[in-house]
């Protein structure tokens, strides 16, 4: 039974987890109908949206990153707060299906009434970031969620795009053989606000602090992110809850920082601005299939760039100069 968008608007504000959910549903489907009742839903939760902490949150496999965010949300809850959990899980090549496999992972974060977790399948969407984690993040915003925590899958581009819609972003790295350094790319060192050397005890102390010294000797040749922000590397176990009264502490103070300065607000309404463009390619492109009269070039173009009978790219120039000189 189809539930309307002002059932769906009352359960967002409401807190209600299974509205809440549905909503999401909602969004993340592509099918025509339902894009057209999502946008009316979006449109009106948009007064009630932006008032959380978006936190990326990112590290390879094996980091601890979903004890991490556990432990993390279950202290941010014990100060009041209320934390909703967008993870984004790889689906399969085949079957599109996903893994989902992070709320049986979050037991006792899932058990908190204050906390909500929402796997999403990244639908084979470049870097593993769901089509629609930003219109996601803002239901859970207008649900009255403190702080959104967003996990990538840890590979591909899916670093840059979690960062391109969050306020701060946490690389969680562990100790391992060899060059510590190795394998870090430089991109995700620019875009990182804190790091959090994960599963540190009394054995591998030192090499944590070593590590940590390799770190912040290579932050010196980058760039800083923020102007008066020095990326903090923090060290710590999250199985064992230690460190993460700092990790909080320097989210926040860096939120701080970004108030004072104006570049929150701004960075938002940059963040707003590249979701407006990448909907506009999205629904531009939508409207070219279903158009009889370029639907024929439009395969045809994306046949040579197949066949490589030419490169994607002029084949992409080649049908685009077709619609606009057909559309003048």
């Amino acid at each position: 039974m189809k539930i309307s968008t002002q059932e769906l608007f009352d359960g967002i504000r409401s807190g209600d987890k299974r509205l809440i959910g549905k909503a999401i549903t909602l969004v993340e489907s592509k099918k025509a109908e339902h894009r057209k009742q999502a946008e009316d839903l979006l449109k009106q939760i948009m007064p009630f949206t932006g008032k959380s902490v978006r936190v990326g949150i990112t590290g390879v496999p094996g980091a601890g990153k979903s004890t991490f965010i556990e432990n993390f949300g279950l202290l941010a809850i014990s100060k009041g707060k209320k934390v909703a959990v967008l993870a984004i899980d790889p689906s399969s090549a085949i079957n599109k299906g996903s893994i989902l496999g992070d709320k049986t992972r979050m037991e006792e974060l899932t058990k908190q009434e204050n906390a909500f977790i929402r796997p999403s399948p990244s639908s084979g969407f470049l870097g593993g970031v769901a089509n629609a984690t930003f219109e996601t993040m803002l239901i859970c915003e207008a649900a009255g969620y403190d702080y959104i925590l967003i996990e990538t899958v840890g590979v591909g581009q899916s670093e840059i795009l979690v960062a391109d819609i969050t306020d701060v972003f946490l690389f969680l790295k562990i100790i391992g053989g060899g060059d510590e350094l190795q394998g870090i790319k430089r991109g995700i060192m620019e875009m990182t606000d804190v790091i959090f050397i994960n599963k540190v005890d009394e054995d591998n102390l030192q090499k944590a602090k070593n590590t940590r010294l390799e770190l912040k000797r290579a932050l010196d040749f980058i760039p800083p992110k923020e102007k008066d922000w020095k990326v903090q590397i923090l060290l710590g176990s999250a199985l064992n809850n230690q460190g993460l009264e700092d990790v909080f502490e320097k989210i926040n103070d860096f939120i701080s920082l970004k108030k004072k300065s104006d570049r929150f607000e701004l960075v938002r309404k940059q963040q707003s601005e590249k979701r407006f463009e990448y909907w506009v390619q999205e629904y531009i492109l939508a409207s070219l299939k279903k158009n009889t009269m370029f639907e024929e070039a439009y395969f045809q173009h994306k046949k040579n760039a197949s066949e490589q009978i030419s490169n994607p790219s002029s084949e992409a120039k080649l049908f685009v100069d077709k619609f606009l000189k057909d559309e003048n």
